[in-house]
């Protein structure tokens, strides 16, 4: 027996809905994390911050590095050896 369509629930306007999680953090981390931010900023607007302030770092860190090569470089030795 089939049920009329009805009774079921359309999950698709839920596409853009982000189930919010919970992580575990100690009370000292919880602290060092509010000094990061300011008046109205939730804690999840201070993780996103640092996060993009990290990778942003990173990439400085890794174009300074003495093993990095000009792009143009790195796209001949990629076609050399992928033979394209």
């Amino acid at each position: 027996m089939l049920l009329p369509r009805t009774n079921f629930i359309n999950y698709n306007n839920y596409s853009g809905y982000r189930m919010p999680t919970t992580i575990q953090i100690d009370h000292e981390t919880k602290e060092r994390l509010k000094s990061f931010g300011s008046k109205g900023e939730t804690y999840q607007d201070i993780i996103k911050r640092l996060y993009d302030i990290a990778v942003r770092q990173q990439l400085r860190e890794l174009l300074n590095s003495k093993n990095a090569i000009p792009i143009d470089e790195a796209i001949a030795q990629f076609k050399r050896k992928w033979q394209l």
